[in-house]
């Protein structure tokens, strides 16, 4: 079993111990996604899966929370923002401003030396930061600096 997998499992337990349903129900929830990505793939998840299945979960959360928001349905985005915050626990620490900005610059110099131009370098140069920054940073963001890089 992966290291995160064990620690998502031991994070049950103790939620179970302390009687922290909301904190339960978001582990519980998160694992369940897990399985079911083994179970359909059939294979045993390394922690690279294990954390992007937890950056789809965070994504859903960050666009429910706005979309809650937007309705003026503050208790539910409360609750997503709760949900949120538990699976942040489980992604590698946040990449420094100078990390993704060194990220961008050596994947954008490794996209030119290929001689790649124009809009298909966006797409190679977000499939190198993507695998360089795997859950440390939000994709959204960086496909925005990427842009401004490239022009």
């Amino acid at each position: 079993m992966s290291a995160l997998k064990t620690r998502i499992a031991d994070s049950i337990k103790d939620a179970m111990r302390a009687k922290a349903t909301e904190r339960l129900g978001t582990l519980r929830f998160l694992q369940a996604a897990i399985k079911q990505k083994e179970i359909d793939e059939r294979v045993e998840l390394s922690d690279a899966e294990v954390t992007a299945i937890i950056e789809k979960q965070v994504k859903q959360r960050r666009e429910s929370i706005a979309a809650f928001e937007q309705a003026g349905r503050t208790e539910t985005a409360a609750a997503e923002t709760a949900e949120l915050a538990v699976l942040k626990e489980f992604l590698p620490e946040a990449a420094t401003a100078e990390e993704v900005s060194a990220a961008i610059d050596a994947a954008v110099a490794e996209v030119h030396a290929q001689g790649v131009t124009g809009a298909p370098a966006m797409g190679k140069v977000m499939a190198i930061l993507k695998q360089a920054l795997a859950g440390r940073t939000e994709m959204s963001a960086l496909s925005g600096q990427v842009k401004a890089k490239l022009n």
